[in-house]
């Protein structure tokens, strides 16, 4: 027995030392190549950028794994939207870069990121130089960003997705009828359809008016674009959509959208053409070329424009990656407003809304700020309810025309677990309280009709503020405000028509106009983005332990069931007064 305490000791002592040596040899690589990668690299005469878009592009810049270098360079990783600017702006003022490879098949971005990102390439192809798209199959919204393109090959074998938009939404009455739970809603606002899915079995009439004109308002900006692009008539472009005229590659072809019907290496043979060689192309990955020499003149002002990041459900408290948490956005408006370089502010916010209590903190100090020097709001491809209760607070608000904004009203939701505890498993409760609301609000019983009036009252009172708000801030009588609120969601385009929204636009115009109302000479300010990046280890191991979790429900569900399991974990940040948009589960 002693024998076999000591070789488990032994055992357990070996594997806590193998971890610890190991932790430090991570963190050695991890450091090695952190440095190698602030070196500049090297980029070859006429060589051309491999622009792998099939992957999250977000708002944020990219976090880097620290191990990323000795991995495979083609494995999927988030690409920020000012990275993939700045890189594209760089490029095309770099002689050595003559073109680009645009792989765009399955883009993981939504409506408005794609127009940044879609304008970007359109102002690299001022520099006459060219972009050639090569793909096996093409997303509906990988080809938005392809028809850009001077060629666009598809595989012969392949096909695409050209077919109009449709928007999926889960409703989980079924389930909690099955399981004996009653959902108490309380909102303000007909078209406030967030809480729909806890007490209907499919949309109501409201609801399906406003995503068929936010659906009709995007698809008809992107399909205009694309017509544009690529020489069609508007009129032939729906019936191209209608008719679904790009089935076939054969069929694409003749419709014009793409240009080659292809394989690789006659693609290749095309770019060995415009480059003028018979050799090896020389292919730089956009990764590599973020750290190529930089060809834009840097811009050492003194003078800032802070442009604060805020994407992701809007919560109270310090929030987490994904999350927009209000004591850490606070401290951030706050500091842009007292450092006395910065000379404007440029909130980001792509967030279709969350925590009502921690929207109206974070407005608080927004106007703050206001007092002290222009606050201009850019809208990314949300920024609805909570997020446009944050712009609201800014002097100038600006939205792509694909934003989806507004969705003014307000909702709360507790679940009366009472009949599932009792009924389902054989619990009970009993209470003793010293006075009459002493367990109120509570989900082990049914409330009572003053119980729930309370409640209503209090959302009416919030959607009071919201509106009246809102109104004070669009200038217009609380009425009219009213008219356009009730929860409705619309696109940037429609709500710039009702008054939400000032300016038609992208992220730089959004900078441009922050710079003229602050009396910035063009060229002569630098940007100056927050919240900081995280450091590379918590990035890392953050990375590690969301993919693991990642595939584990996949694993368990398979690949249709795991987003709907990964929908109802995120039901869990719906506590306290809501300002959300309708939850879509799919828009494609």
């Amino acid at each position: 027995m002693l024998q076999f305490l000591k070789y488990v000791l032994a055992t357990i002592t070996g594997l806590l030392l193998f971890f610890f040596i190991g932790f430090f040899i991570l963190i050695g690589i991890g450091a090695a190549i952190g440095s190698s990668s602030d070196k500049t690299k090297e980029i070859s005469e006429n060589s051309v950028i491999k622009l792998d878009l099939n992957r999250v592009i977000s708002e944020k810049n990219g976090e880097k794994d620290p191990f990323s270098e000795i991995f495979d360079d083609k494995s999927p990783v988030e690409l920020g939207i000012m990275q993939l600017k700045e890189g594209l702006a760089n490029a095309k003022l770099d002689p050595k870069i003559k073109g680009i490879y645009l792989d765009s098949s399955d883009p993981q971005a939504g409506w408005a990121t794609l127009e940044e990102v879609r304008n970007a390439l359109i102002d690299f192809k001022a520099s006459k130089k060219f972009i050639y798209s090569y793909s096996e199959t093409q997303s509906e919204k990988g080809y938005y960003l392809a028809s850009v393109a001077d060629k666009i090959y598809l595989n012969p074998a392949g096909g695409m997705e050209l077919n109009g938009l449709s928007a999926n939404y889960m409703f989980f009455k079924g389930l909690l009828d099955k399981l004996d739970v009653k959902a108490e809603i309380f909102k303000v606002g007909k078209f406030k359809s967030a809480v729909e899915p806890f007490f209907l079995t499919k949309m109501s009439d409201e609801n399906k008016l406003q995503t068929k004109q936010f659906l009709d308002g995007i698809s008809g900006h992107y399909l205009s674009k694309i017509a544009s692009s690529r020489g069609i008539a508007n009129d032939e472009m729906l019936k191209i959509v209608n008719e679904l005229k790009t089935d076939l590659p054969e069929d694409a072809l003749k419709s014009k959208i793409i240009t080659n019907i292809g394989y690789w290496d006659q693609f290749e043979d095309d770019i060995k053409k415009s480059l003028k060689i018979s050799d090896k192309i020389k292919y730089v990955s956009f990764s590599s070329y973020l750290k190529a020499e930089k060809q834009i003149k840097v811009n050492t002002s003194k003078d800032k424009i802070a442009v604060i990041i805020a994407d992701g459900d809007i919560v109270s408290g310090e929030g987490t990656e994904g999350q927009i948490g209000s004591d850490d956005y606070v401290k951030e408006i706050a500091k842009a407003r007292n450092d006395k370089s910065i000379k404007a502010i440029v909130l980001r916010i792509n967030s279709g809304g969350g925590s009502a209590m921690a929207s109206d903190i974070m407005l608080r100090e927004i106007e703050l700020a206001k007092k002290e020097k222009p606050v201009v709001a850019s809208m990314g491809d949300y920024a609805a309810s909570g997020g446009y209760y944050m712009a609201m607070g800014a002097d100038t608000i600006v939205a792509q025309p694909t934003t989806i904004t507004g969705s003014i009203g307000v909702f709360g939701v507790l679940f009366n677990t009472e009949g599932f505890f009792k009924n389902k498993l054989g619990i009970t409760y009993d209470k003793v309280e010293t006075h009459t609301y002493a367990d109120f609000p509570s989900v082990t019983r049914t409330m009572n009709d003053a119980e729930k009036a309370k409640i209503q009252n209090s959302t009416n009172r919030i959607y009071e503020v919201f509106t009246t708000l809102a109104a004070k801030s669009r200038k217009m009588p609380v009425e009219k405000l009213r008219e356009i609120a009730g929860g409705r969601v619309w696109t940037g385009t429609d709500a710039k028509s009702v008054g939400l929204v000032d300016v038609i636009g992208s992220y730089d115009d959004a900078i441009k106009i922050a710079a003229k109302m602050a009396k910035l000479k063009e060229g002569n300010y630098r940007i100056k983005y927050s919240p900081s990046k995280k450091n590379q280890f918590e990035t890392f191991f953050k990375k590690m332990t969301e993919e693991n979790e990642e595939k584990a429900m996949k694993v368990m569900l398979g690949n249709e069931l795991a987003p709907f399991a990964k929908a109802i974990k995120n039901l869990k940040h719906m506590e306290g007064v809501q300002m959300r948009m309708p939850n879509v589960m799919e828009l494609k």
